[in-house]
């Protein structure tokens, strides 16, 4: 069984899917029309640049989405029988299982964009990973950090050992200070404009809550195995409360893959920029088969390998 992954917010590279919609005729309408329904020439940021301008998350999050959505179909008949994404690249999977059409998925990532971006300035946040520490040590210390100083808690469950904490700049220092006392390889800081999944960003929630109201959500025709509880959902409402929630609540990843796992994946496919998630699956699910495809010749290798399948 195969499960595919789309990534979230860091993957993002000046030049992404500029040469894929230079010589593809199915890219340059998906992007045209990414153009039309934001209002703005994103694709413009996304294959020129600046650099500082695409790392914004008002613009990261929507020009992630759209070439992930974008690359995935160009495959032939890639058959997921699961999908997941990393925070933002929930959104991917959800579209590609049709719960949400590419035009909704599109104007919800971008209001979610920009709605953690005002959030951030508003509750100035940061975030830091911690590396080689059990996961429940860390829970421990941003409890005890939270309770002393003030808001932190885990955000991204990535990978055994790997986990990354958000809060408020103070909360996330003294947690980072006290990872390494307690033996972690590595605590550091990450150039963020937040602290995306934790309570500091409430006010986003509170407007995407609106926007999730007025989006119509189907069933998922794939199961989706959603963040913040990392089990798969096709229900709307379940989808509907879970993209709600995601904001303010830790990504569940680890537990994502070893539930796909579990459920019967072998395969796991990351589509969109970077290989992040490829990575990520690799040290959760050792010896697992993982692919990643972004380019076009790792397009036509997996379709070469469908056809001849």
């Amino acid at each position: 069984m195969r499960a595919f992954l789309f990534p979230g917010q860091g993957s993002q590279y000046v030049g992404m899917g500029r040469q894929t919609y230079i010589s593809n005729g199915i890219v340059r309408d998906i992007c045209d029309r990414a153009d039309d329904v934001l209002g703005c020439q994103l694709t413009g940021i996304m294959f020129e640049g600046p650099d500082d301008e695409l790392r914004q998350t008002r613009n990261a999050q929507p020009a992630i989405f759209l070439h992930s959505y974008a690359i995935y179909q160009l495959l032939n008949n890639p058959r997921p029988d699961m999908v997941a994404g990393h925070s933002l690249g929930e959104y991917t999977a959800l579209a590609v299982a049709n719960a949400l059409t590419f035009d909704d998925a599109l104007r919800l990532v971008q209001l979610r964009g920009a709605a953690m971006q005002e959030a951030g300035e508003q509750q100035p946040g940061t975030m830091a990973a911690i590396i080689g520490l059990d996961d429940e040590k860390v829970a421990t210390i941003c409890h005890d950090v939270c309770q002393e100083i003030g808001v932190v808690q885990p955000a991204n469950f990535n990978s055994p050992g790997q986990l990354v904490v958000s809060g408020t700049p103070e909360a996330v220092a003294e947690t980072m200070k006290r990872a390494k006392e307690a033996g972690a390889k590595l605590a550091k800081q990450l150039n963020v404009s937040g602290a995306f999944h934790s309570p500091l960003m409430e006010p986003a929630r509170q407007r995407l809550a609106q926007a999730l109201e007025n989006t119509p959500i189907r069933d998922a025709e794939i199961p989706v195995y959603v963040n913040v509880s990392a089990q798969a959902v096709t229900l709307a409402a379940e989808i509907r409360a879970a993209l709600l929630a995601q904001l303010t609540a830790p990504v569940r990843w680890t537990e994502s893959a070893q539930n796909m796992a579990a459920a019967g994946a072998n395969r796991f496919v990351e589509v969109g920029p970077g290989t992040v998630l490829q990575g990520l699956v690799k040290r959760i699910l050792p010896g697992s088969d993982v692919a990643s495809i972004e380019h076009q010749g790792q397009i036509d290798e997996f379709n070469a390998n469908t056809t001849e399948a």
